[in-house]
């Protein structure tokens, strides 16, 4: 396979067979980010479970100290007092079924992530097969399903991101962007590696955390020790 020069220079960093310490490899993954924009870094973890068994789920949610430098669109299903609330903590879109009509009719997808009190989920449930698989429906496990839709709203705002395993049993989060420099990146990967840690399921069996890796949009793949937080 083909790679551009700016690739082929970052590769030569790197050592593919070491397993390198968190910190060093976040150090090193800032000085592989070589695109003319400010690349984000991303983290894949593959965990020893089976995602295919409702009792081996890993999903959940984490407020990064950092945040992502990103921020997010955030759409609310609220009426009423809630709706007031959403508006006042800075939602870019709150609504009820003028909101359902409009992804439904247009196709409309401007947002990203949704959060609903629990009354609008009958009205949400309509929505389940387009936002479902795009990873937007809301849920409780992730806090988007809530009275407090002003908490929800201000920790999104804040770089509160969700983590969640694939078929593939592997989890794709992103840490920040290569402007944060390497001791941020870390103070955010620690964050988002206890919390998946601590959401071990009781049914998994054997090593929990297989393996680790930190890229840039662009770069090569960092392998981290995943035995190291």
């Amino acid at each position: 396979m083909f790679r551009g020069k700016k690739y082929q220079d970052s590769a030569k960093l790197i050592d593919s067979a070491k397993l390198y310490d968190p910190s060093d490899a976040l150090g090193l993954v800032v000085q592989t980010a070589k695109a003319k924009f400010d690349e984000t870094i991303e983290v894949h973890i593959r965990l020893g479970v089976d995602s295919r068994h409702a009792d081996q789920q890993v999903r959940g949610a984490v407020v990064l100290p950092n945040g992502t430098g990103k921020t997010k669109k955030v759409l609310v299903f609220a009426k009423g007092d809630r709706a007031a609330e959403a508006e006042a903590a800075g939602a870019d879109f709150v609504g009820a079924e003028d909101l359902v009509a409009k992804i439904q009719g247009e196709n409309w997808f401007g947002f990203d992530v949704v959060v609903a009190t629990p009354d609008m989920m009958g009205l949400v449930g309509r929505l389940g097969k387009v936002l479902g698989p795009k990873g937007l429906m809301p849920n409780p496990k992730s806090g988007t399903v809530t009275m407090d839709v002003k908490k929800a709203i201000e920790e999104l705002k804040a770089g509160k991101i969700e983590y969640r395993l694939d078929k593939t049993n592997i989890i794709h989060c992103p840490l920040g962007k290569a402007s944060f420099g390497a001791e941020k990146l870390m103070e955010n990967y620690t964050t988002l590696y206890d919390a998946v840690l601590k959401a071990k399921p009781a049914a998994s069996k054997g090593q929990y955390m297989k393996s680790i890796v930190v890229t840039t949009t662009m770069g090569p793949g960092i392998k981290i020790n995943p035995a190291k937080a």
